[in-house]
């Protein structure tokens, strides 16, 4: 009887079995059709049939999975076991369709990155990508209905004993999968299996350099003499007698493919025709394959510690551009359009002492920002805005300088000004230019990626020119790279998201140079450092702590350095060494024409292996042991605010399982019961991971108010106004300050400002009446509260007030 029941139960198990692989086989053939209308250059048969292998082990590792707890369920209480199995695989389909809406928008598939992003971080980002509305949710019900319907109709067409036959046939139909090797490339891989087995792989990877032995060692492994850092662009440029400005314009998305006559070329006019005025690199690569690392590699050479040098809570010690920069008498900004906050630069840009950061909050409201998408999502502002305002605060910075532009505008949601004319101007491109009819149809299905790419190529065209009217262009050079190369388009292989342009453009460039040999973003800061260093009377350093040495000039292709590369967040399992690229444990031979072909050498395969887990250990070392660049040598950077082991259990015991926005709710609640030391310290702890928080800020400037510590408080409320100008509450604490310490000329001064900002609120002008009372001018008091009490004539305590001046 027993074994009869555990019979029966396996023979409905077998319904779920074939139920989700056919409910799997759907949702593949649904994404091959996706990705074939978009007209990629695919096999349409083939690929359905190595993804349906894929799809079949990966329903039997699932029912495999679940087995154990249906069956312990189905002992007690059938029904429920059938409901519970129904409940979790409509969840996992949910899950798998999910990945592959993420696939189909990104054309990769999600795996560990996953992990390297902050809850905020993430739901940016989809936003970016996705308008959700009831269609958006349709194809999720059908396939969790396909699941569910199918269970009823295998019920009905197919005796128990047959169902456990036509899944053994199944099952022995995908054994085929170990035939064919193109089912373990990652293009062809079931989404939920990528996902599980490389977020396995990741911990896997991190549990092995944990277990790295780093006792015993106490040195800094990437600090070298500053003379190994040869000048070689001092042949190529004809430096004048000051200190030359440096403008980085860093280009968000700006693959190499993208720009003169390659692949997609065509699209960015004003670009390719500074590659005959510039020194051009064309094999040049960026050492992430997102945004994330950019800063820290192009500005700093630096190593990427775990998920990413920006998301190290306690950032090492460590040198800059910028700090070296700023060191040597140059003013130091950072602008772009979206929030600087995102992916943590700001703790970066900070660190290093940056004199100005203008991003999303300092624009104003003479710029517009981009269009929102359906669901409110906007990145910030677009280039063109980004640019002009970029010019127009040039003038207010003391030169020589260092301006660090970033791009937002090609990226997804591809929302810029005049889109419909540049949709136009891809239409017209596209009609006069000879290719083939699939790359035609590509570039037509993708013409909102390409319009993008103009409209960002005619910012940098109309900052520029404008840029040349300057009298300090002739001691100006550029640097223009793309961060890593957009991703929607499909890439040819792995190494082609790293490949961006790199152009150093400058009317002190001797003889315009198209360089073909290889070198990356961890090249740039020794170059400019060395070039700058042996060229003017800068403060000499004696050791550099550079992950790489300077760029290489060399006309002729060839690679002549080792280069780790972070795909995403956690992930370096990408390698140049010396003309080979090593990728997830395959080798590549690299062309001079940057394009690979695998090649089959077990011997340098473990060479090359090896060399990359040599420099993973020096990673994890240097990151988590401090070991960049001295401490006590280091003079560049403003560190963190520091918590005692008394500050910081309270802060633990306070915030446990809560964001930084409701640690900040908590720390209102305590500044209401006036206990202001618990309400700053959880304020600093905010603060130290949102240095912009201006509500934190703010609050924290208030609570040194209450306490009579209104200088500290002034300082801080200061610091608001100069992080995030356009936010009312810091004007009026700041009024409330010089109100209860009787400075009502700086209440006036700061009011004004606001009004400058065309910052509306009642109380700014109410706050500013009593100021100009209490320095004797009732007239003009009056005269406020009258233009007051227009706006506002219900306002009782404005009339209260206004009856006093009687």
């Amino acid at each position: 009887m027993e074994l009869k029941l555990h019979l029966k139960e396996i023979y409905k198990y077998c319904y779920f079995f074939l139920a989700l692989v056919v409910t799997f086989w759907v949702i593949s053939f649904f994404e091959v059709y996706q990705l074939s209308s978009k007209n990629m250059n695919i096999s349409f048969g083939s690929m359905v049939f190595y993804k349906w292998l894929n799809d079949i082990w990966t329903g039997l590792l699932i029912c495999l999975l679940l087995f154990p707890i249906y069956f312990l369920i189905a002992y007690f209480h059938k029904k429920t076991a059938i409901i519970c199995m129904q409940i979790i695989i409509s969840i996992i389909v949910i899950g798998q369709y999910a990945l592959v809406n993420y696939s189909l928008t990104t054309l990769l598939n999600l795996g560990a990155d996953l992990l390297g992003y902050s809850y905020n971080d993430i739901t940016t980002t989809v936003s970016s990508s996705v308008a959700f509305s009831i269609g958006y949710f349709v194809p999720y019900l059908i396939f969790v209905g396909s699941f569910l319907s199918l269970i009823i109709a295998f019920n009905k067409l197919f005796l128990e004993k047959r169902t456990v036959l036509i899944s053994a046939i199944i099952v022995l139909l995908g054994a085929s999968k170990f035939v064919y090797a193109k089912t373990s490339e990652n293009e062809y891989k079931n989404k939920l299996n990528y996902l599980v087995s490389d977020i396995l792989k990741f911990q896997l990877e991190k549990m092995e350099m944990e277990s790295f032995d780093l006792s015993g060692r106490d040195d800094y492994p990437f600090l070298k003499p500053s003379s190994e850092i040869d000048n070689v662009l001092a042949p190529l440029l004809t430096l004048k007698e000051e200190k030359p400005s440096i403008v980085f314009i860093i280009v968000e998305g700006l693959g190499a493919e993208f720009v003169g006559n390659n692949t997609y070329g065509g699209f960015t006019p004003f670009l390719d025709s500074l590659i005959d005025e510039s020194l051009y690199w064309e094999n040049f690569v960026s050492t992430t394959g997102r945004t994330f690392g950019v800063l820290p590699s192009i500005l700093g050479s630096l190593p990427f510690a775990e998920q990413g040098f920006l998301e190290q809570k306690n950032i090492p010690s460590h040198l800059s551009l910028i700090s070296i920069l700023k060191a040597n008498g140059y003013t130091t900004s950072f602008y772009s359009g979206d929030k600087s906050s995102f992916d943590r630069k700001i703790n970066f840009l900070e660190f290093n002492g940056i004199d100005y950061i203008i991003d999303e909050d300092k624009f104003g409201r003479n710029y517009i920002k981009s269009e929102a998408n359906e669901e409110g999502f906007s990145w910030g502002y677009p280039d063109e805005e980004i640019f002009r305002k970029t010019l127009s605060v040039l003038d207010s910075k003391t030169s020589p300088r260092l301006d660090v532009i970033m791009t937002i505008s090609n990226h997804e949601p591809f929302s810029f000004p005049n889109k419909n004319k540049y949709l136009s101007k891809v239409d017209s491109i596209v009609s006069t230019k000879k290719m083939n009819s699939v790359l035609s149809a590509e570039l037509k299905s993708n013409s909102e990626i390409f319009a993008s790419l103009l409209y960002t190529d005619t910012s940098i065209k109309g900052f520029i020119n404008e840029y040349k009217k300057r009298p300090d262009f002739e001691n100006t050079i550029f640097i223009i790279t793309g961060d890593h190369r957009l991703i929607p388009i499909a890439q040819k292989d792995n190494l082609c998201r790293f490949h961006v342009p790199f152009y150093i453009y400058s009317p002190m460039v001797n003889k315009p140079k198209k360089i073909k040999s290889v070198s990356s973003h961890f090249n740039v800061t020794p170059s400019i450092v060395s070039l700058l260093t042996n060229s003017y009377n800068f403060i000499k350093l004696e050791n550099v702590p550079w992950i790489s040495k300077g760029l290489d000039t060399t006309e002729q292709f060839r690679n002549i350095h080792k280069i780790p590369l972070m795909r995403y967040k956690g992930s370096i399992n990408d390698y140049l060494y010396d003309e080979y690229f090593y990728s997830d444990g395959n080798l590549f031979k690299i062309n001079e024409n940057f394009e690979t072909e695998k090649v089959t050498n077990p011997s340098l395969l473990t060479t090359i292996s090896d060399s990359l887990t040599a420099f993973k250990k020096l990673n994890i070392y240097s990151t988590l042991k401090n070991k960049i660049y001295p401490k006590k040598n280091n003079e560049y950077v403003n560190l963190r605010m520091e918590f005692t082991k008394d500050d910081l259990n309270f802060i633990n015991s306070v915030t446990k399982g809560l964001t930084f926005d409701q640690t900040f709710k908590k720390a209102q609640e305590f500044a209401f019961n006036k206990e202001y030391t618990k309400a700053q310290l959880l304020c600093n702890y905010v603060l130290n991971e949102f240095p912009n928080h201006a509500d934190a800020r703010t609050l924290k400037g208030r609570t040194l108010a209450w306490e009579g510590n209104y200088k500290e408080a002034e300082l801080e409320l200061l610091n608001v106004l100069k992080r995030v100008p356009y936010y009312y509450d810091s004007y009026l604490a700041l009024m409330d300050v010089y109100w209860w310490s009787n400075q009502d000329e700086k209440s006036i001064k700061i009011a004004q400002k606001a009004y400058k900002n065309k910052i509306v609120n009642g109380n700014l002008g109410f706050k500013l009446a009593k100021a100009f009372e209490r320095l004797n001018n009732k007239d003009k008091s009056i005269k406020i509260m009258d233009s007051l009490l227009k706006i506002y004539p219900n306002n009782t305590t404005y009339k209260a007030y206004k009856q006093t001046l009687k």
